[in-house]
């Protein structure tokens, strides 16, 4: 099935170029017709698709979907709308950042789904370096896994400089320890966007980072215990 048109691709195109209210404001009509609802019936069928791999998740289009008008408030760059639709689907919600789970963007430059794991408190962050050093052997053959690394090559994320002293010998053997956060995407083209089995490929391409974002809620569950 085709969710979207090739407006989809130009609208976000041409907003780039033209990001401002009026600009916008004259264009709302075609963001709702070519970007917005199309999303949210794309969304809803990527929710009905993942519920087959979990099965708790209840989430509506709209409890997924992130606003378009973008929190300028500390940011230096106060252009108003973001250049791409996103949703986070997620048995835990959108706002759970921690949790692994279903992370998709959308504009004319690709489509990106991104898992892992965000914004860990520190028993959360604690409990995931605690996993990893006492299954070191386990953690490095998920991460070495060809289907993984073919899909979503290495991990991402922010490191911190200095980590608890039971960690360093830890952190020589797999320097992953010192993340803070760890995170991995893989991109189509946006031309994507228009075929039939979009939704096929994503899926597909996500079903590589289960056995991990698994290791990994386990992991930091272990803190809500």
């Amino acid at each position: 099935m085709k969710y979207f048109t090739k407006d989809f691709v130009a609208f976000f195109k041409e907003l780039e170029k033209n990001n401002n209210r009026d600009w916008f404001q004259e264009n709302k009509k075609r963001y709702e017709s070519s970007v917005k609802n199309p999303f949210s019936i794309f969304v809803e069928a990527l929710i009905g698709r993942l519920s087959e791999i979990y099965p708790n998740l209840t989430q509506l289009p709209k409890e997924a979907i992130f606003r378009i008008n973008r929190d300028v408030r500390f940011s230096a760059d106060k252009t108003p709308y973001k250049v791409q639709s996103s949703a986070l689907i997620s048995e835990k919600g959108k706002k759970d950042y921690a949790t692994p789970a279903f992370y998709i963007q959308a504009n004319h430059n690709d489509v990106r789904v991104y898992s892992g794991s965000h914004r860990l408190d520190k028993n959360q962050l604690q409990n995931l370096r605690s996993e990893i050093s006492h299954n070191m052997k386990e953690f490095n053959k998920l991460i070495t896994d060809k289907k993984f690394t073919s899909t979503f090559g290495e991990i991402l994320g922010d490191k911190n400089k200095r980590i608890p002293k039971e960690f360093v010998d830890a952190e020589k053997e797999q320097p992953l320890i010192a993340n803070k956060s760890m995170y991995y995407f893989f991109k189509q083209p946006s031309s994507s966007l228009v075929k039939d089995d979009l939704i096929d490929g994503l899926i597909e391409g996500y079903k590589a980072a289960i056995p991990l974002n698994q290791f990994i809620e386990r992991a930091i569950s272990v803190s809500e215990n």
